[in-house]
């Protein structure tokens, strides 16, 4: 099924079957050009294509967080951009824009699992990047009830057309929030000695 969305509108579709993992990526695959994600209920949570300057700051992102695990963590650590789709254990498929899952839950897995289509495991450490197309209140939530709430331990909320930044910890009530690309924002001590240079982002 092919799907013609309006420009830089979100758009929820409720399917009348859960579609499985094999159908998902089918139909993944006859919209190239859609964002796909999925609700625990089975909603598929559809966006357009990343604009040109978000795309520019989540590659940025991306190559810190790379030269980080390139340089200071374990055997085993692995990173993902926002292609990677992740089943989290409340049934959702999700898929942020720069995620870091720690050896002891990537290792945890099978090896079938880690070459599956999505794997089941929840990253420890998430990056959400604020588009002009998204909500702030649904990405924030999101921080909360799919992230945390499914085991993350650390994320990392980025809004660059505000210049704020909030991070979220598990335990943690209520994210600290950062006003200004000016700083820097420390994974420690879920990423230790990982630092996300915001300045990079402007």
């Amino acid at each position: 099924m092919r799907l013609e969305l309006p420009d830089d509108q979100f758009v929820r579709l409720v399917p009348r079957d859960t579609l499985t993992d094999a159908e998902l990526t089918d139909f993944c695959h006859q919209n190239p050009l859609i964002h796909v994600e999925q609700t625990p209920q089975g909603d598929l949570l559809i966006m357009p294509p990343t604009h040109t300057d978000s795309s520019r700051t989540n590659a940025r992102i991306n190559l810190q967080l790379g030269k980080w695990w390139e340089k200071e963590v374990e055997a085993g650590s692995e990173i993902f951009d926002s292609s990677g789709g992740f089943r989290l254990p409340d049934g959702s498929l999700r898929s942020p824009d720069a995620a870091w899952i720690s050896p002891e839950r990537w290792l945890g897995l099978s090896e079938a699992q880690r070459r599956h289509r999505y794997s089941p495991v929840c990253p420890d450490f998430v990056i959400e990047l604020k588009s002009y197309s998204d909500s702030l209140s649904e990405l924030q939530r999101k921080m909360t009830d799919t992230w945390l709430a499914n085991g993350t331990q650390l994320a990392f909320l980025i809004d660059p057309e505000t210049e704020t930044s909030w991070i979220y910890r598990a335990g943690q009530a209520v994210p600290d929030v950062f006003a200004g690309f000016d700083r820097e924002l420390s994974g420690d001590p879920t990423l230790p000695g990982f630092a996300l240079d915001l300045r990079w982002l402007r």
